[in-house]
């Protein structure tokens, strides 16, 4: 029994680190497709966006047997889908209207199976579901909000913020799986593919 080859469509290193847990030999292979928003739903955008990414690595590699790994994450606050922000005065807009509120953090996750037929094409099938977590944030004034951003954590982040980072301080609770906010429901992931790991 061997491990079948597992690629993760992200240059994510918070990503990374979350499948290394999974105690999963792994290659990075990060999607450069654009990617294209679709859907109505906060749900139905995570999982579309995940799945371009996964199939996108997915229709690249060669390979006979592989699970490609394609995820997105989304905030949302009031009905707002909050992407990273572009400048520091707009993650502390981003973070001015987190404060004192309980947002949302969806991820969605896409595995990408593929398996070389006797002919040679390359056969791909898709299983993507999404997670959604609670996020309470605690009031924080101006000056707590602008000593955050300084930090330098919002750039790269969805809403601004990396929770394992200093805007742990400001959490109140969370209702939820916490890994999801990070950007990987990894032990969600873990039960859609432990039966498809090994063979």
């Amino acid at each position: 029994m061997r491990q079948r080859q597992v690629i993760l469509a992200s240059g994510s290193p918070r990503r990374k680190e979350l499948l290394e847990q999974m105690g999963l030999t792994f290659q990075i292979l990060p999607s450069k497709k654009e990617e294209k928003q679709i859907g109505e739903t906060p749900a139905q955008i995570v999982e579309g966006l995940s799945r371009q990414k996964a199939q996108d690595v997915a229709e690249q590699i060669s390979s006979d047997q592989a699970l490609v790994i394609g995820a997105d994450t989304i905030v949302v606050c009031d009905g707002q889908i909050m992407g990273k922000p572009h400048t520091e005065e707009e993650a502390c807009q981003m973070i001015g209207m987190l404060q004192g509120k309980t947002h949302q953090v969806y991820t969605g996750v896409t595995v990408a199976e593929t398996e070389r037929s006797a002919d040679g094409t390359n056969k791909i099938a898709y299983d993507t579901f999404s997670c959604c977590t609670q996020v309470k944030v605690f009031p924080m004034d101006e000056t707590e909000i602008k000593r955050y951003v300084a930090l330098g954590e919002s750039m790269d982040k969805a809403g601004a913020y990396g929770i394992q980072g200093g805007f742990g301080t400001y959490v109140e609770g969370i209702e939820g799986d916490y890994n999801n906010v990070l950007g990987l429901p990894i032990s969600a992931l873990y039960q859609r593919i432990k039966n498809k790991i090994y063979f």
